[in-house]
């Protein structure tokens, strides 16, 4: 664990230097959102419907932005074969990168997602459902992309074929993160979709790490 908590907190340091990049993704996440409801019009009941769709796509895009940054920089300065020839175990210093990932990628993300969702005149219980959906769902999202990232890694235009890869493994955590919220709207609640949401993240918990170093590996073999 203190292995962990190490990379953790060395990610971190490096991501508040590094603050543009972040500040990017997050910029990215609120231009996108609140362009919506600004071309749509003052219209609640067709903004109330869109909301989820659009808050979890522009959630998704905003950490596609950020996993590039993964371990490409590790990778450039020497940091990433270190890591590799450390005696703890290479899948748990992976799980330490990921967890850091989403501290600046993906928790942000949950907490202006009840702001920005304002604008689409989504109630209150409807807001608790959203960043309950993004809770289980921006983790997933950090997980599958860290398979990306290190698949991709070195790689001559690794930014188009990262996209490629990950979106369509992104489609499950869309559909279930984004009908959590619609289903509660619908009266129809919104346990189901949030079940799975949990479940997916459960397996992607135990399996992404490992399939992550192993591409690692690869990569710098």
């Amino acid at each position: 664990m203190s292995a962990i908590l190490a990379i953790v907190r060395r990610d971190l340091l490096l991501a508040m230097r590094r603050k543009s990049e972040v500040l990017t993704a997050l910029f990215f996440f609120i231009i996108v959102v609140s362009l919506f409801p600004l071309g749509i019009g003052p219209e609640p009941l067709l903004l109330k419907k869109i909301a989820p769709g659009i808050l979890w796509v522009a959630a998704l895009l905003s950490t596609m932005l950020s996993l590039n940054r993964l371990f490409a920089t590790d990778h450039a300065d020497g940091t990433l074969e270190q890591l590799v020839l450390s005696p703890t175990p290479l899948g748990l210093l992976v799980a330490g990168k990921i967890a850091a990932h989403w501290l600046t990628s993906g928790l942000p993300l949950v907490l202006l997602a009840p702001v920005l969702g304002i604008q689409f005149d989504l109630d209150t219980s409807a807001l608790g459902i959203l960043v309950l959906a993004l809770l289980l769902g921006t983790p997933l999202l950090s997980l599958i992309g860290a398979i990306g990232a290190a698949l991709t890694l070195g790689v001559r235009g690794g930014g188009v074929l990262l996209s490629l890869l990950v979106l369509p493994l992104y489609i499950p955590a869309l559909i279930f993160g984004a009908g959590a919220v619609e289903a509660h709207i619908s009266g129809l609640g919104a346990t189901g979709h949030l079940s799975l949401l949990a479940a997916l993240l459960a397996l992607a918990a135990f399996f992404a790490p490992w399939a992550t170093t192993a591409a690692l590996r690869v990569a710098l073999e």
